[in-house]
């Protein structure tokens, strides 16, 4: 319950006078220090979710949501398994793959690969990668013309562009009259991609999924089927589901499991990266201390004399406890403000200092994320703000439960 005789007299001690400017000013410095951390937790935290987002988006531009193949690692009957999946109403795209490992050769220069196999008609439905087309298009994959799409970084390391020719090797091996020799075919690139990951960009290239199986002599059998669903964090659920849907001879798989490592660095990051922002509010936390510790003591003759006029120890304790509650409050509200403006606002205002500066803090040669995405997540302010004002409240308790414990007589002693 709050008592407005208390409040009262915390807001007059919050305000500036001639005698205590210097107290007031280490109560506004405290109110600033905590606006100032938790405007700086809400910016990073909003500025790690952009990067981590946009690090998902491109990773999942080529990975599928979630893969279906049987125990074995290939898929027999896929047209069938097709059917019973995009029967879910989950499910908004699936396609038919074939992965495999190879060697990628042109004149000297070679390097390892993985070789998906695909249906061009039915890519689009599961991966956004043909709109990062450098050169080419996926189209242009047909059965029996033996054509490849590289990855950008691929290309470059080959010395190849659209129109080249390339010889891919694969593992399995064809017995001759001249011996044992490794199966290669001949190809044309007819498409460069860049999907912003190092890994996919100079490690995967693509070619028809009929002239995968046949290169690898899989028949009429495929890898497993990539599926896309319609929100993408329902993955783990969808994927438990679907395994209870076709039985124990299918293997099921999400994106979550595949890149589990990456992302649950990315988790440890913003964990590791809230903590050490967090003490930033309780170093401001502590100049609170210091500031109400500083007032009491100023105020021990009004103390005794309030005590005189009938307060309670509890109603002394709830001047100073308001008092603090008050810059607590107001310093967390401005930090939560002006987190959320700036985290709005950060590309705006990185491209201006850019400009300003004739700098460029993550040129595009360097980094595949030149800019500075920013992603604000409501629970993330909701989160920092109550602990910012549970942080506040600790800190006020000590200061005012000391004035509480304020002895009128041993105050007015040399007054």
């Amino acid at each position: 319950m709050i008592h407005p005789l208390e409040l009262f007299i915390g807001l007059s001690y919050t305000r500036a006078k001639r005698r205590t400017e210097f107290i007031s000013f280490i109560s506004l410095a405290s109110m600033l220090g905590t606006a100032l951390g938790v405007m700086a937790l809400i910016t990073v935290l909003s500025v790690m979710n952009g990067f981590g987002e946009e690090l998902r988006s491109r990773i999942l531009s080529v990975a599928a949501h979630v893969t279906v193949s049987e125990l074995g690692g290939e898929l027999t009957d896929w047209q069938s398994v097709q059917q019973k999946v995009t029967a879910n109403n989950e499910v908004v795209g699936s396609a038919p793959y074939v992965l495999a490992q190879g060697l990628l050769m042109q004149k000297g220069r070679s390097g390892g690969v993985m070789v998906r196999g695909i249906l061009p008609t039915e890519e689009a439905s599961v991966s956004s990668l043909g709109n990062e087309m450098k050169g080419g298009k996926i189209e242009q994959l047909a059965a029996g013309k033996y054509r490849i799409i590289l990855g950008q970084e691929l290309a470059w390391s080959l010395g190849v562009w659209v129109g080249d020719k390339v010889t891919l090797v694969a593992p399995q091996a064809s017995v001759t009259a001249a011996g044992i020799l490794p199966r290669m075919k001949r190809f044309v690139v007819v498409g460069v991609f860049e999907a912003g990951m190092y890994e996919y960009d100079s490690g995967l290239v693509m070619i028809h999924m009929a002239d995968a199986q046949k290169l690898y002599r899989l028949g009429k059998k495929v890898t497993g089927l990539r599926l896309k669903l319609d929100e993408i964090d329902a993955a783990p659920l969808f994927s438990q589901k679907l395994a209870e849907q076709l039985g124990a001879r299918y293997r099921i798989r999400n994106w979550t499991q595949e890149h589990v490592s990456f992302f649950r660095a990315l988790k440890i990051e913003r964990n590791v990266m809230f903590v050490i922002l967090m003490l930033i509010v309780a170093v401001a936390a502590f100049n609170l201390v210091s500031t109400l510790v500083m007032v009491v003591t100023d105020k021990q003759a009004d103390i005794a004399i309030l005590r005189t006029l009938g307060m309670s120890p509890a109603n002394i304790m709830a001047v100073f406890f308001y008092q603090g509650i008050i810059i607590g409050l107001v310093g967390t509200l401005l930090g939560l403000l002006g987190g959320i403006v700036l985290a709005m606002n950060v590309s705006t205002i990185v491209s201006a200092i850019e400009g300003f500066l004739q700098v460029q803090f993550m040129p595009p040669d360097l980094y595949y994320i030149s800019g500075f995405p920013s992603r604000l997540d409501w629970n993330d302010v909701l989160i920092i703000g109550v602990l910012s004002f549970i942080i506040s409240v600790l800190a006020t308790l000590y200061p005012a439960w000391r004035a509480s414990r304020t002895q009128p007589a041993e105050a007015l002693r040399y007054e």
